[in-house]
């Protein structure tokens, strides 16, 4: 019996499954740790330590990191699918954020100028090809959505731990230290893969459709120019006396609506694909657009959230405050306690139309927390500290919201496209992601001139009116995603039909 046809659990994973679940385990400790300390990092003063942001800018900045992150995801999948092979872009992906950790911890303005471009490369290189490996080794799609919802155990594993430690490390210990935690952290990933490679066999060796000569040379040339460019740019605005977090932020959200729509018509016109496959990439491009509004919501818990924790809820617990970076742990830790039930429960739901109605449950979920995070606000106005139990409930949301939809996407978006495109596929799930996050990081602003209860409520009510959308379209949606050649076939014999009637 192959992979893809036993059911993965705790007590069954293949030794390569293993290697996955731990990597990945070990991979997002640096990110979530990053995630629950960022915007705290950012607004500590540099007597502390910290960037000594405006707290407006310090609450874009993790929206613009994380926009910037997803919209590399795009070339490491492709870097994974042409050049290096999806396994040993799992390394170059370990080494980019071991660096970028590093250069964290160094107790200096530039450290993080160069430390957190450095991370998000990493995790742009390495998560695309990690999904792929998984749908790659998996073969078939039977098992996979439940063996992705199942890894989600050993990334809310980190998700927990990594605030905890991370967080009290940063807050009440040293930023540096934190961040050197989590390169050792990346360290131990690399060093992982490279001694579990026989596992693999020669799945994700070498690349799927590796460069031609002349490809490579086009390839070598546009980098070039693209990395010049940007290098004059960044020098001029540096000599006119421009450069600011203000103007990097901005910049990233520019280019993080830009580039999606550039990669999904580069992707969509490659002559590679069939008019069947440009057909379901028509109708994945709504999932991908519902995936922006969901992870747009979700990047609030690092941002503002995180800040209204810090300012707005009381943390006495047993006499002690505990940090405000240790509430980012109840999302995982809610995500770790429900994904085993999910992975079972999952597969099953809502059948043939399991992607948007998953989606629609996921929007609504996100939204309603949102709308009860309105009401907080209201009573936190009087100045009175609020309970964290109203934070708990809202993360609650998120997580049952989170492990369904990551889920449902990831697998979903393996069979959109051919193998050979899979590494691209999902950069470019991730790179409509990153569109929530530079989005996000736009619309973080609002909440200055915007009240708090009404900014929630609007978010919220826009989220679960999407989600009731793709409920309403489920059918739609499903017959544009199943389309293949003998659809088309019939297209075209249906309109010579027509044009014969007439």
């Amino acid at each position: 019996m192959s992979t893809a046809d036993r059911a993965i659990t705790l007590r069954a994973m293949p030794r390569w499954y293993l290697t996955l679940f731990t990597s990945d385990a070990l991979e997002r400790f640096g990110f979530y740790g990053l995630q629950a300390i960022l915007v705290l990092y950012a607004a500590a003063p540099a007597s502390r330590g910290g960037l000594g942001l405006p707290v407006t800018d310090a609450a874009t900045l993790f929206g613009a990191w994380i926009g910037f992150m997803f919209m590399l995801s795009i070339a490491g999948g492709w870097l994974g699918d042409r050049v290096l092979g999806n396994r040993r872009a799992l390394l170059a992906g370990c080494v980019a954020g071991m660096a970028g950790y590093l250069c964290l911890a160094v107790p200096a303005g530039w450290g993080a100028a160069v430390g957190l471009p450095l991370v998000a490369v990493g995790g742009a290189v390495y998560k695309p090809n990690h999904q792929a490996m998984i749908n790659l080794m998996f073969g078939g799609s039977r098992g996979r959505e439940a063996g992705i919802s199942l890894m989600y155990v050993a990334t809310q594993v980190s998700a927990l731990a990594a605030p905890l430690l991370v967080g009290y490390l940063g807050e009440r210990v040293s930023w540096s230290l934190a961040f050197g935690v989590a390169a050792l952290v990346m360290l131990t990933t690399a060093v992982q893969i490279k001694v579990s490679a026989a596992q693999f066999g020669d799945v994700g060796q070498r690349p799927v459709r590796p460069l031609t000569a002349g490809e490579r040379t086009s390839a070598v040339r546009r980098t070039g120019l693209a990395a010049g460019l940007l290098a004059a740019v960044v020098l001029g605005l540096g000599l006119a006396g421009m450069l600011s977090v203000s103007l990097a932020i901005g910049l990233v959200g520019v280019f993080s609506v830009i580039v999606p729509i550039v990669c999904y018509v580069v992707v969509y016109r490659n002559p590679g694909l069939e008019a069947h496959h440009r057909r379901r990439l028509r109708a994945f491009l709504f999932v991908f657009l519902g995936s922006t509004l969901f992870w747009m919501i979700i990047a609030h818990a690092a941002s503002l959230l995180n800040l209204f924790a810090r300012d707005h809820v009381d943390r006495h617990v047993f006499g002690m405050e505990i940090p405000a970076s240790w509430l980012q742990a109840a999302t995982p830790l809610f995500i770790l306690l429900l994904a085993p039930l999910i992975a079972v429960g999952l597969p099953a739901l809502a059948g043939r139309y399991h992607v948007p109605v998953k989606l629609a449950i996921g929007l609504v979920l996100v939204g309603g927390g949102f709308l009860i995070m309105s009401l907080t606000t209201v009573f936190a106005a009087s100045g009175e500290k609020v309970s964290p139990l109203w934070l708990v409930i809202v993360y609650l949301t998120h997580a049952c919201g989170e492990v369904i939809v990551a889920a449902v996407i990831i697998s979903a978006a393996a069979e959109v496209l051919p193998p050979g495109f899979m590494g691209r596929t999902l950069g470019l799930m991730w790179l409509f992601a990153g569109l929530g996050g530079g989005l996000g990081s736009g619309v973080v602003r609002l909440a200055e001139v915007v009240p708090e209860p009404l900014y929630y409520l609007g978010l919220g009510g826009v989220a679960t009116a999407c989600g009731l959308a793709f409920a309403l379209g489920r059918r739609a949606l499903v017959n544009g995603l199943t389309a293949g050649p003998r659809t088309e076939q019939a297209e075209v014999d249906t309109q010579a039909v027509r044009e014969g009637s007439r």
